[in-house]
């Protein structure tokens, strides 16, 4: 069987925290190590992980990125899973996700999107269709392939292993996930399964300064990586590396 570890960044998140380890606690496949990366709390974030039987790190360093990077590089299964502390997954949520990187060897990271809960309804339905859907969207077109979201999504250690050396895991004002998605190479694929799905709090919408500043967190990452990933760039590297493996299949097919 796969191995899975599920890492968990969080900074006083406890009461939030307390309910996603609840949820993990009822999987019906469980997790074989949930591992609480520590960003400088002062509630009890770091007792309740403890007390759930979550291995916990201390990441001093402030931001998603950083906190995420350690648990991910502390991580000893063969598939990472990410859930944030107010993320909610379903009972099926580690068994969707063994049975689908079991069943499809080429699948180099699964995500899927989050259903909001919390805040008023024009809250959630502007988190969902202009944040969540429009993140899908555009930067589907801008990569050439799914993004990662990083509130719900599970790559392989081994990928890890290949990409922590190029991202910008020290940088606090981008998105983690973003980041990882455009370090990515040709051949490692996202699969984005719309049915793998966490509940996720609408609090960063509570207010439009949080709405704004993830809108540009997402500009400074893309600016980050301008002009080397731009979108054609990235869809001509795309191209050379299936013509090339078109190249290196053919002498086999006549062999």
């Amino acid at each position: 069987m796969t191995s899975i570890s599920v890492v968990i960044p969080a900074l006083n998140d406890a009461v939030m925290l307390q309910r996603c380890l609840a949820d993990l606690s009822t999987q019906s496949r469980q997790a074989d190590e949930i591992i609480l990366v520590d960003n400088g709390s002062t509630d009890a974030t770091a007792d309740i992980a403890r007390a759930a039987g979550a291995r916990v790190l201390s990441e001093p360093l402030r931001g998603i990125w950083p906190a995420a990077a350690a648990g991910y590089d502390a991580a000893t299964g063969e598939i990472i899973a990410r859930l944030d502390a107010d993320s909610r997954p379903p009972v099926d949520w580690l068994a969707r996700i063994e049975t689908e990187f079991a069943s499809s060897p080429e699948i180099t990271i699964l995500t899927g999107p989050g259903d909001f809960y919390g805040g008023n309804w024009f809250v959630r339905i502007l988190g969902q269709y202009l944040y969540m859907d429009g993140y899908f969207w555009s930067m589907s077109l801008w990569l050439g392939h799914s993004p990662i979201y990083g509130s719900n999504f599970a790559m392989r250690n081994e990928t890890w292993q290949d990409v922590r050396g190029r991202v910008h895991r020290a940088v606090r004002t981008i998105h983690d996930d973003l980041d990882l998605s455009i370090h990515l190479q040709p051949h490692q694929t996202v699969r984005l399964d719309r049915r793998l799905r966490v509940g996720i709090s609408a609090r960063p919408f509570d207010t439009w300064r949080g709405l704004g500043r993830r809108i540009g967190w997402a500009y400074l990452t893309l600016r980050l990586h301008w002009p080397e990933e731009t979108p054609l760039r990235r869809r001509a590297a795309r191209r050379r590396w299936k013509a090339g493996t078109r190249e290196r299949e053919l002498p086999e097919a006549i062999a």
